[in-house]
C-alpha cells in the first residue's frame, strides 16, 4: 500500500493535517525528520513562522484541526521521553502492520489567537485552440509564486525563488512560444497554466482541479515544471513518480532524440511526485508528469550532478540565497528538458490516443471512472 521506502501521499504533511481533521483531532503537530523529508527544518521554518493561505470553504475552515503545527526531531524525542516512552523504539514498532496508537498520557493547555484575512490570488490561463480536436486539452503547468518576504537569513530576507520556480515559469513560456511559432496549431489545444499558491500547500492547483477550464475527461495529459536544470546538461533526466503513467513511455521517445534515458527519483523517499502541482490532476485521474533535472552531468558524471542536487537542497531550497546568477548558473540543462517537453507534448497534441495509467498506480481506477 505504502509502496515501501518511496513516499506516496500517506507520508506528506497537507494529508496528516487532512486526515487529523477528518479523525476529529483538536491539534496536530507533525515531527520533522530531515533525513526522509529529504530538506532541512530551515525549509519548514521559513515556510511556517509567517500567515498561511488556504482555500475558502464554506465554514470558513471551521473543519480543520485547530492547532497544525511541527516540531523538530530533537524535541520530539524529549516529549515522548515525558511520556515515558522511547521515540526511536515506538518508531521501529511502527513499521509493523500491527502497530496501534499510544497514549503519551500527557496534556497541555493553550489559547489560539488567530488573525483571519481574505483576499484575492489568481491562476493564469493561456491556450492555443486545436484545429481539429479543440475539446481536448493537454496541459503545461509551473506554479508562479514563492515565499515572498520573510525571515533573513544571511542578511537577505527577499525570497526570490529563482529555481523553484522562476526556472518553471521561464521553461513555460519558452514551451508556449514554440507552440504559438508552429506553421499550424496541433489538433488538440495546449492549455498553459501558471498556478497560484503551490507553496501554500498546491492550492491554485487544487481549485483549478475542482473547477477546470476543460472537462476532465477531456484533458489528456499534465506536463508539470518546477526546479529546472540543477545539473547542467546531463545524460538522463529524472520522471517523479516513475512507473506511474504512459507519458513517460512519449518522454522516453522524446529522450532518445538527444541520446538521453529515464530514470527514476534518487531520493525517493522524498515523495516529489505528491510534492507539486500536477498532483491535483493525478488525484482526479489526469495523466500528470512530472520531471526534474537530470543529474548524470555529461562532463562531470552523476555523482557531481547529485552533489549538486544536494547542495541546492541544503542550502538554498526555500531561502533567499535561491537567487539567479548569471556568472554561475549553466542553463544548458534547462534547454535541453525544454526541448524533450516540446518534443513530447506536440507528439501527444496531433495524435487522437490517450495516454493511460499504468498497472499499479492509485491513480488508474480514478480514470478508469470517467
Amino acid at each position: 500500500l505504502f509502496k515501501g521506502k518511496n513516499m506516496t501521499y500517506y507520508g506528506r504533511w497537507t494529508y496528516k493535517f487532512e486526515e487529523a481533521s477528518r479523525q476529529g483531532a483538536a491539534g496536530v503537530l507533525i515531527i520533522h525528520d530531515t533525513e526522509p523529508a529529504a530538506y532541512p527544518w530551515t525549509v519548514v521554518r521559513s515556510g511556517w513562522s509567517k500567515s498561511k493561505l488556504q482555500l475558502q470553504s464554506e465554514d470558513n475552515g471551521m473543519n480543520r484541526t485547530v492547532v497544525e503545527g511541527w516540531i523538530g526531531l530533537d524535541v520530539a524525542k524529549k516529549l515522548f521521553a515525558l511520556g515515558g516512552q522511547s521515540f526511536d523504539a515506538l518508531v521501529t514498532k511502527a513499521r509493523r502492520k500491527d502497530f496501534k496508537a499510544v497514549d503519551l498520557k500527557l496534556t497541555t493547555s493553550l489559547t489560539v489567537k488567530n488573525k483571519i484575512k481574505k483576499s484575492i490570488t489568481y491562476n493564469v490561463l493561456a491556450s492555443i485552440p486545436g484545429n481539429k480536436l479543440k475539446d481536448e486539452a493537454i496541459i503545461y503547468s509551473a506554479h508562479w509564486d514563492h515565499l515572498g518576504v520573510g525571515e533573513k537569513v544571511q542578511g537577505d530576507s527577499i525570497y526570490n525563488g529563482a529555481v523553484d520556480n522562476a526556472t518553471g515559469v521561464a521553461s513555460l513560456f519558452e514551451i508556449a512560444s514554440a507552440f504559438k511559432k508552429l506553421p499550424k496549431n496541433p489538433a488538440r489545444t495546449i492549455l498553459f497554466i501558471s498556478y497560484t499558491a503551490e507553496e501554500q500547500g498546491l492550492l491554485g492547483s487544487e481549485y483549478y482541479a475542482k473547477h477546470p477550464a476543460f472537462p476532465l475527461a477531456k484533458t489528456v495529459a499534465n506536463i508539470n515544471m518546477d526546479m529546472m536544470g540543477l545539473a547542467g546538461k546531463t545524460k538522463d533526466i529524472v520522471v517523479y513518480g516513475y512507473g506511474q503513467s504512459e507519458l513517460e513511455d512519449y518522454a522516453a521517445v522524446s529522450a532518445r532524440k538527444q541520446n538521453r534515458v529515464l530514470v527514476p527519483d534518487p531520493v525517493p523517499s522524498s515523495g516529489l511526485y505528491y510534492r507539486s502541482d500536477h498532483f491535483n490532476l493525478a488525484k482526479v485521474g489526469v495523466p500528470s508528469l512530472f520531471t526534474g533535472s537530470g543529474v548524470d552531468n555529461i562532463v562531470n558524471g552523476r555523482a557531481w550532478g547529485l552533489k549538486r542536487v544536494a547542495d541546492f537542497t541544503k542550502n538554498r531550497y526555500h531561502s533567499p540565497q535561491d537567487n539567479f546568477d548569471a556568472k554561475t548558473w549553466d542553463l544548458s540543462g534547462i534547454v535541453e528538458d525544454v526541448r524533450l517537453l516540446f518534443d513530447m507534448g506536440y507528439r501527444l497534441s496531433n495524435e487522437s490516443t490517450y495516454p493511460k495509467w499504468k498497472d499499479g498506480s492509485e491513480f488508474k481506477k480514478i480514470r478508469e471512472k470517467e
